[in-house]
């Protein structure tokens, strides 16, 4: 049963912030990079404000795996080498947490471009 009860807080907010952005699609003419950007600095701000961790912390992977999570991871890497290094670690820390991420974004999509030879498509 506790395990089920992790899953549904994480279908809940996961599918809540899934619905805000379709809400977002529906109500504005915002394009889908605009939109994606504003989850990423809603999360940065969230977590700024000590906020998102809470969510992550309820909510485990459906609140961690949106972009919102990654302004999340960013600040959160930000605020911690800020700490350690000053402003040289506020610059580099959110990238150095998010490293791994984004290495592995880059490379897959590498790999599955070379498997399946995109191309555009014809009119």
């Amino acid at each position: 049963m506790d395990t089920f009860l992790m899953f549904l807080k994480a279908f809940l907010v996961g599918g809540g912030i899934c619905l805000i952005g379709q809400i977002i699609i529906n109500w504005t003419h915002l394009t889908n990079g605009k939109i994606l950007v504003l989850f990423l600095v809603a999360g940065a701000i969230l977590e700024g404000f000590g906020l998102y961790s809470k969510l992550i912390e309820f909510a485990g992977a459906g609140a961690s795996v949106p972009i919102s999570g990654f302004g999340c991871a960013l600040v959160k890497g930000a605020v911690k080498a800020a700490k350690q290094d000053g402003v040289y670690g506020a610059l580099t820390g959110g990238l150095a947490a998010c490293a791994t991420g984004i290495s592995i974004a880059i490379v897959s999509g590498y790999l599955v471009s070379v498997i399946f030879r995109p191309r555009t498509k014809k009119k």
